[in-house]
């Protein structure tokens, strides 16, 4: 199989997920590697709650954060149960687990080829389903206190807090951070950005 037809077939899961109706919703808060999704619409609906919130509050914090190495460190067993508890047709899950099995990586540098390696964590690059799983594995990414919204674009989060819920950032941040390392994620203290 060439690389133009794998490249092909693996878009073909993520097609297929995004018309199943049943899992859409999980990506309510999520305005990448969608059909509907545009950096368009992810500022059309930041302004929209923001605006909204400032005309209760007097101040609204949007914190957007850094996952470093998003892609590159995800790991397929995680996204494999995560998987499991959608209801997504067998074909196409077993489809997915297939695609992320037996993932090998081998090196050349000078004419020399380094030992293939097993890989247990990361997206292919410039496959189709990489973004998928990464929205995949996101899904459950939400916020602790229910006034307090979450969006995500691809891998970059924001996190908005009215003024009269500043106290709970502290918890949202940690909450955040946990679920990071239980998805074997990173995130960069050193990006976060607060705006008031």
């Amino acid at each position: 199989m060439d690389s133009t037809d794998a490249l092909s077939r693996s878009r073909c899961p993520e097609r297929r997920l995004n018309k199943t109706s049943q899992v859409s919703h999980l990506f309510h808060d999520q305005f990448a590697f969608r059909p509907t999704g545009s950096t368009t619409a992810a500022l059309i609906y930041l302004f929209h709650h923001l605006t909204h919130r400032l005309k209760n509050h007097n101040s609204v914090h949007l914190t957007a954060l850094d996952f470093s190495k998003a892609f590159d460190t995800v790991r397929h067993s995680t996204l494999a149960a995560k998987i499991a508890s959608f209801p997504i047709c067998d074909n196409v899950y077993n489809w997915i687990i297939n695609f992320f099995s037996d993932r090998q990586h081998q090196t050349k540098a000078n004419g020399c080829f380094s030992e293939f390696q097993h890989i247990s964590a990361s997206f292919v690059q410039g496959s189709g389903m990489g973004p998928v799983a990464y929205l995949l594995n996101a899904s459950d990414l939400r916020p602790i206190n229910q006034n307090n919204k979450i969006f995500k674009y691809a891998d970059d989060t924001y996190i908005i807090v009215c003024d009269s819920n500043t106290h709970t950032i502290p918890k949202e941040l940690q909450h955040i951070s946990e679920w990071a390392t239980r998805h074997n994620l990173k995130l960069n203290q050193l990006q976060h950005q607060m705006i008031l």
